[in-house]
This record gives C-alpha cells, structure tokens and sequence, in this order.
C-alpha cells in the first residue's frame, strides 16, 4: 500500500516478483508429471509484458504476449518432436494465467488513478474469500463443488456475493471520479464469480497434478499461487469494467 501510493513502479516490482515465482511453482509442478515448459521465453515474458504495459499502454501489452508466445513455439522446436504439443500447451497455459494478467494488472495502475483502481481490484477480491470464509464456517451445507473443492458451499458462495458487492459498491463510489455505486455493485458481482472460479480452477490442476499445494514458501497456506488464484483470474475482468464505467 506505500509504495503503490507513494512510487508506483515499486509495486510494479513486486508485483513482479511475486507473479515469477508462481510461475517456478507453477512449471515445477509441471516438471512433477514430466511436463517440460520452457523457462527462459515464459520468464522474459514474465518480467517484460507488465513493464511495456506499465509504459506503453495496452497495444504494447498485446505484443508482448504475442512475442512470448513466439518465443515459447520456437525454443521449444530446438528439443525435438517428443512431447512438442505437450509442453507448448503446457507453456501457452503459464502465459495465457499469468504473463497476459502480469500486464493487465500494470495496465490497471498506469493510469493517475490507478492507485485507487488497484485498491478496488485487491480489496474486493479479498472481500470474496473473507465473505465466503464466515459465511461457509458458520452456514456452509450445501456443497458448491463437492468433486472439486469440497470446503465450498453455496452458503459460502452467497456470504462471497454480499461482501464483493458492499465493499465493491462502496470503493468505486468513493474512490474513483465518477464512479457510482451500482459500478462497484456490478463489479463485485463479477468478481465473486471469477475469485470462485479461479479457486476451482487451480483445485482442478492440483489434482490433476496429483499435488497438495503448488509450492512451500508461505508456512500454512502452500506456495505463491496457492493465495494469488483468486487474484489472476479476477484482474481481467475488474479491469474490464473499470475501463467500461470509469474510463480511465
């Protein structure tokens, strides 16, 4: 929160940081079930897409995935045909989850406001696993995806609904010029169904990884992206529309 109020390229770093090294835990559980992604085209990529999105706006962010992607199909022709489609698929994944979000999410703080538009991005998403936390603990019987994620319930679903909805509704008002209530009401609705679907999304590849969690590095909740799930595929659409509601 300091340095995105203060100088924003810090948190652009961080930022940074914290998206390459769920892309380690992310390609080492690859490497768990001998799926091979190449590592210097996707790390370029990953370092690189949100610092041209940062400076350059949304047309360079579309070349940078485009370029890393390039990049990714070449490099990989140099280790033969056995498994090409494999570990191309596999690196297109990496790419598509977090490089293109890296950028998105630099796209959300470019602009002077951006600061506020980052605080609504994260504050909501958090407003959903806090809402569905309490609300599952106290309420949760009806199971929401008992193959998938057998915590979730629907009662925790509808508690996720209701806080994305107060706290987006209220962030956006107060946050952001010419922001209305119902933007950030519509905002959380959106959010409460990508937090969710991005939970499910990396239950699914932990169990067809045959893995607990994707990396060790937080004591308690498992690696980078075991906390970033909710957050990745949330990016895309806050900043969607935000750019619809309150141009930037």
């Amino acid at each position: 929160m300091l340095s995105l109020y203060t100088v924003k390229e810090i948190f652009l770093a961080v930022m940074i940081v914290f998206l390459f090294v769920g892309m380690r835990e992310l390609t080492e559980a690859f490497n768990s079930r001998d799926i091979s992604v190449p590592f210097i085209p996707v790390a370029t990529g990953m370092v690189g897409t949100p610092v041209v999105a940062y400076v350059w706006g949304p047309t360079a962010t579309v070349a940078a995935v485009s370029l890393t992607m390039l990049a990714l199909l070449m490099t990989r022709m140099t280790e033969g045909a056995d498994g090409y489609v494999r570990d191309v698929s596999a690196g297109a994944l990496v790419t598509g989850y977090l490089v293109l979000v890296g950028g998105i999410v630099a796209l959300l703080m470019r602009p002077d406001d951006g600061d506020h538009r980052i605080v609504i991005f994260i504050a909501t998403t958090v407003a959903s696993d806090t809402g569905g936390f309490f609300a599952g603990s106290f309420l949760g019987k009806h199971k929401l995806a008992p193959t998938i994620s057998p915590k979730k319930t629907w009662e925790g679903f509808t508690g996720s609904a209701l806080m994305c909805m107060l706290v987006g509704g209220w962030l956006v008002w107060w946050l952001l010029d010419g922001g209305q209530i119902w933007h950030g009401v519509l905002v959380g609705l959106a959010v409460v169904v990508t937090a969710t679907a991005g939970d499910l999304v990396e239950s699914m590849m932990k169990r067809d990884l045959g893995i607990k969690d994707l990396g060790t590095i937080l004591p308690g909740h498992g690696g980078v992206m075991d906390r970033l799930d909710s957050l990745v595929v949330t990016a895309p659409v806050v900043w969607l529309l935000l750019e619809l509601f309150v141009p930037s």
